[in-house]
């Protein structure tokens, strides 16, 4: 079910309906983006609320992303949501990427803080003119009142934050300037999404919260960008991965297994949906949804 110009996700939550949604990234050449459209294509049939394409840090994906969401916009039924980023822009610059935004169909926007350019765990460096927090760009978004607002939140601790209660303050804050949904990290226990829930709950907000779903197909690289952006990978799932070492594609269904197992117990849990960091690859996806019994 996509959500329409004048359909809120929390208008779909709230009659009862499930979102399934999925990111890829922009491509660096041609193979790349035939890889892409592959999977665009074969997860177009599952319906996803919507499909996000993330940006660049400073902005350096701008145009492609922006081509691609209008592309998506016109060859797709899907609804695409763009990324857009305070790094290295300024107010007059994100205003301009918006009307590109715009005049390519795309009227949603993931609104992000963005890392530094060195990585997530760099020191923030504020460009002159510009915006250094995500809710001042949530606010910018709102303003034009021709968007709807996603924003992206941390079951754990962002490696920037000071605490998890202090991520919780940073999303009820995002919520409040305008942010209609949020889109959480990866993660991989579900206590840790369950835990963020109460949190911002406590703080008077319902913003709807999709987890953020990446399975473990390769345990190194999933730990070396945990350790970047401060997920950890639990001992008892590196034991149940790290038993089939030495065997590339047992390890490959260990990952596909814990990553269903874990979305089932946040849909059994009260999780609105699932958000498939997909990596521009339709295969693991898929295999997720058939051990969960959705269907095209």
């Amino acid at each position: 079910m996509t959500i329409g110009r004048g359909r809120a996700l929390t208008d779909l939550i709230a009659a009862g309906e499930r979102s399934f949604s999925f990111e890829f990234f922009p491509p660096k050449d041609e193979a790349g983006e035939t890889q892409l459209w592959d999977a665009v294509r074969a997860l177009e049939p599952y319906r996803p609320t919507f499909v996000s394409v993330t940006y660049g840090a400073g902005g350096s994906s701008r145009g492609t992303t922006v081509r691609l969401t209008g592309r998506i916009a016109r060859e797709t039924s899907m609804l695409p949501m763009a990324h857009l980023t305070c790094v290295g822009h300024t107010r007059g610059e994100l205003e301009q990427i918006l009307d590109e935004y715009a005049a390519a169909g795309v009227h949603h926007v993931m609104a992000l803080r963005g890392d530094p350019e060195a990585g997530p765990r760099a020191e923030w460096t504020s460009t002159e003119g510009g915006l250094d927090h995500a809710d001042e760009l949530v606010e910018l978004v709102a303003a034009r009142r021709e968007f709807r607002i996603g924003v992206a939140a941390f079951p754990e601790r962002h490696p920037s934050s000071a605490s998890l209660e202090q991520d919780a303050d940073v999303l009820a804050a995002k919520a409040r300037a305008g942010a209609e949904f949020a889109v959480t990290q990866m993660f991989f226990r579900a206590s840790d999404y369950f835990s963020l829930v109460e949190r911002v709950r406590a703080r008077g907000v319902d913003l709807p919260i999709l987890p953020g779903i990446m399975p473990i197909l390769n345990l190194q690289a999933i730990r070396r960008q945990g350790e970047l952006i401060g997920t950890d990978v639990p001992a008892d799932v590196v034991e149940r991965i790290s038993a089939h070492e030495g065997d590339p594609v047992s390890m490959r269904a260990e990952g596909i297994t814990q990553a269903a197992e874990l979305c089932q117990e946040l849909l059994d849990g009260g999780a609105p949906g699932l958000h498939f960091y997909t990596l521009n690859r339709s295969k693991a996806t898929r295999e997720i949804f058939e051990k969960l019994d959705v269907t095209p």
